[in-house]
């Protein structure tokens, strides 16, 4: 090894979280760099008692998403520079791109982002191989949650086994008394906290009012719960949806599935997820904090996507200010004053803006 040249790669770091706390001492040895790697860190990091402030980065990592998901079927960069300035500057896409990119998409509803199946796909194009290996992950999922949370394993596995059919109702959101009828939050919240932080699901939280900041109005009983990957929820789902899905059967609840596809986009571009609901305008599918302002985002899987009386409602209220929303489709970019049709697979050219450096000073030679 070289010092000041060699990185070393620790992984599966939490079958040995004590080497978390080591690090400290690793880094400032100085002759080396670090990386550590593993499962459900979110959830083993937790119980941690000395974590090393200072000395770690943490970077979650998440499956691929429908940009890198391209990338991986050699999609130019050329193609993806130009739908990107379709997005920016909301002019219509080259139909026959458009038609190729819907179908790049409907495939990515079966494949999903995680790696291992994503490489199966790539090397052999067998879907049959693909559901395999996701039935096995699933599966991996049930034993982790065995191992890693004993004392809430039954409640977890209901949870994680209602995921698919909650999205398949109406307002997708999770119904507790699906869980039990004498349903009490407080004896399940531990679970659906502990599936969030395994990266295993996405919770998308009920926000009162749509204003900034969104936080202030979130209601952490009341969420829609999607998985961390569609390819995963699709394979959970009635043996032979993958078929359904490429040929656009109309017995397919798409809403469920876009809908999952659009949590897993945000998320990995840095969103916080919430949506907002009131019984005098309706239910928005998300809104999201975008460029100094709430921005609304409606979902629509069918032919109707130009029917959202909620968006609408929301809109004409004043005192929201909302000065745009984005409704993502099937269909080709257009605009019908403050909204914006778009197709599905642009939602991942949504971005958090970067915070640009800062530097600001106060002339304190007058208390000195």
């Amino acid at each position: 090894m070289i010092p000041g040249e060699t990185l070393i790669f620790f992984d599966e770091v939490q079958e040995c979280p004590e080497i978390v706390t080591a690090i400290k001492f690793l880094v400032e040895d100085g002759q080396y760099r670090y990386i550590l790697s593993g499962s459900l860190l979110g959830v083993e990091l937790k119980d941690i008692r000395s974590v090393p402030v200072g000395y770690l980065s943490i970077l979650e990592m998440y499956p691929l998403d429908f940009r890198e998901f391209c990338e991986a079927n050699r999609v130019s960069q050329t193609v993806m520079d130009k739908l990107k300035e379709c997005f920016e500057k909301k002019q219509p896409v080259d139909e026959l791109i458009h038609e190729k990119m819907m179908e790049l998409f409907r495939l990515y509803l079966i494949v999903g982002g995680m790696p291992a199946v994503v490489d199966a796909y790539i090397r052999t194009n067998n879907l049959k191989e693909v559901l395999r290996i996701q039935q096995g992950i699933v599966q991996l999922y049930y034993k982790d949650i065995a191992k890693y949370d004993k004392d809430n394993k039954l409640y977890l596995d209901e949870i994680f086994s209602l995921i698919p059919s909650e999205l398949n109702n109406k307002n997708k959101r999770f119904i507790m008394k699906d869980l039990n009828e004498n349903f009490r939050f407080s004896r399940y919240e531990n679970s659906f906290i502990w599936l969030k932080e395994a990266g295993v699901a996405l919770p998308v939280y009920c926000v009162q009012e749509p204003e900034l900041p969104l936080l202030l109005s979130k209601s952490t009983n009341l969420f829609k719960l999607f998985l961390s990957d569609v390819g995963l929820l699709a394979s959970m789902y009635v043996d032979g949806l993958q078929l359904k899905i490429l040929s656009r059967e109309k017995d397919i609840n798409f809403g469920a599935i876009y809908e999952n596809v659009a949590a897993q986009e945000l998320k990995a571009h840095g969103f916080e997820l919430y949506y907002f609901n009131s019984k005098k305008q309706g239910e928005l599918d998300f809104v999201i904090e975008y460029q100094g302002n709430v921005l609304p985002l409606e979902i629509k899987s069918g032919k109707a996507y130009t029917r959202h009386n909620a968006l609408d409602n929301v809109l004409k209220e004043e005192r929201y200010a909302i000065p745009q929303a984005f409704v993502f489709c099937n269909e080709n970019i257009s605009t019908q004053e403050k909204i914006t049709y778009l197709p599905i697979y642009m939602i991942g050219f949504l971005e958090k803006e970067k915070i640009e450096e800062y530097i600001y000073s106060i002339d304190l030679s007058a208390l000195q």
